[in-house]
């Protein structure tokens, strides 16, 4: 079970944190991933981190700007977003990946969080 949180409200230039909290399964022996849905479109790949945080990938939209980091002790996964644009306003997910390593795609997730609302204002 995946818990996202740390959604909201935010203009143009601030900042957010989002979490993922896991249950349910060995956390620290999978890779994470954070995507995004912008209203009116499909989802899409923001990040992804490897099962020892050691590899990471980002989107090119966000690259610079957002940092995934996780905390294998605490079962979570963290998503720093800095510089938002309003272009960024989305449902994020995380999700766990079927194995060890950083995946891109969604195909190679197989367990989902519910989504938390991320509105960036102009």
């Amino acid at each position: 079970q995946l818990q996202a949180s740390g959604g909201g409200l935010v203009q143009a230039g601030g900042s957010l944190r989002l979490s993922c909290a896991a249950s349910g399964r060995i956390f620290s022996s999978y890779a994470m991933g954070w995507f995004r849905q912008p209203p009116g479109k499909e989802r899409e790949f923001v990040s992804t981190i490897s099962w020892s945080g050691g590899s990471t990938s980002y989107s090119d939209s966000v690259k610079g700007r957002f940092t995934i980091s996780r905390d294998n002790a605490k079962n979570t996964v963290y998503l720093q977003m800095n510089s938002l644009k309003p272009e960024d306003t989305a449902v994020y997910y995380c999700a766990s990946a079927r194995g060890r390593w950083a995946k891109t795609t969604d195909d190679e997730y197989d367990y989902w969080g519910q989504g938390t609302q991320v509105t960036v204002s102009s």
